[in-house]
């Protein structure tokens, strides 16, 4: 149990384990479980996450960065099917990676726009103290 090679098949992890590893907080972990996006089992009071649970940590982190919901990862998650090819998933990933692009790239525009205004308003107000 306190094996936290990633290379076993049999590996399983504490929550401290996994927390430390990923920087997120135990009440994320427990918050994550709540959601159903991981599933530890337990021994006594101990949550125990298994190599699955770890790999869906890494998804709903990712997810998280790239600006997707929480619903959003778990219904990518979801459609995992350990015995097909996952065509469902990597489609149903492709088109919402795809719509997040799009939204992305637009406030990064909107970004940009307000960089380019902020700075000639630090410039107009440079100049003003420069000439007083």
């Amino acid at each position: 149990m306190n094996d936290t090679s990633h290379e076993q098949d049999d590996a399983s992890y504490r929550i401290g384990d996994l927390a430390r590893e990923f920087d997120v907080t135990l009440r994320t972990l427990r918050f994550y479980e709540d959601k159903g996006l991981l599933r530890p089992t337990r021994n006594g009071v101990t949550r125990i996450y298994s190599k699955r649970d770890r790999a869906r940590l890494k998804l709903i982190l990712l997810g998280k960065r790239l600006g997707f919901s929480l619903t959003e990862v778990k219904r990518m998650i979801e459609l995992y099917d350990p015995h097909g090819k996952n065509e469902t998933q990597l489609r149903v990933a492709l088109e919402k990676g795809k719509a997040q692009m799009r939204i992305l790239e637009e406030q990064r525009a909107h970004l940009e726009t307000a960089i380019q205004e902020l700075q000639r308003t630090i410039d107009v107000v440079r100049e003003m103290l420069s000439e007083s």
